[in-house]
């Protein structure tokens, strides 16, 4: 199976660090948005987009790549992020990539989210949130993600 991860991870390198998990596992190289080759994510089995939650929102950089790609290129996918908060189960901040990926043609199998480090405002003035997260449990999350989404490709590959 051959994979890639496209990463934006930008302030504390907490997305980075759950992307690095989950490449470990699938084999996946880890990209940034600008480093990533649409020729290469034709020929994957399966690709990972992902980065911080920024006022609820995937990073801008993430957001224009995902829209820049090409429309119909049926592949699969899945999307993970950090976040300083939860995500909220009335409005997942996962569900709008994965609403333009799947009008772009992708099939995204799975998402994958947890608590990072955030030192956004109001949280700096306290020395931020979330100190030492991603931590062991949430890289082994992202490891355990990664193996099932692996199995599941995998068997139908």
């Amino acid at each position: 199976m051959k994979a890639v991860i496209v990463c934006a991870s930008v302030s504390h390198g907490n997305t980075k660090r759950i992307a690095d998990a989950m490449g470990q596992v699938l084999e996946a190289s880890v990209v940034a948005p600008e480093q990533a080759d649409m020729a290469e994510l034709s020929t994957c089995d399966l690709v990972g987009f992902g980065s911080g939650i920024f006022l609820g929102k995937f990073h801008p950089q993430l957001r224009r790549f995902v829209g820049s790609l090409p429309q119909g290129d049926r592949r699969r996918a899945f999307v993970f992020a950090t976040s300083g908060l939860p995500e909220p189960r009335f409005r997942p901040f996962t569900r709008p990539l994965v609403r333009v990926l799947e009008q772009k043609g992708w099939e995204v199998n799975d998402a994958f989210s947890c608590r990072g480090f955030d030192t956004w405002l109001p949280f700096k003035l306290a020395g931020g949130i979330n100190k030492g997260r991603p931590g062991v449990t949430d890289l082994e999350a992202a490891r355990t993600f990664a193996e099932r989404l692996r199995a599941r490709i995998g068997a139908v590959s």
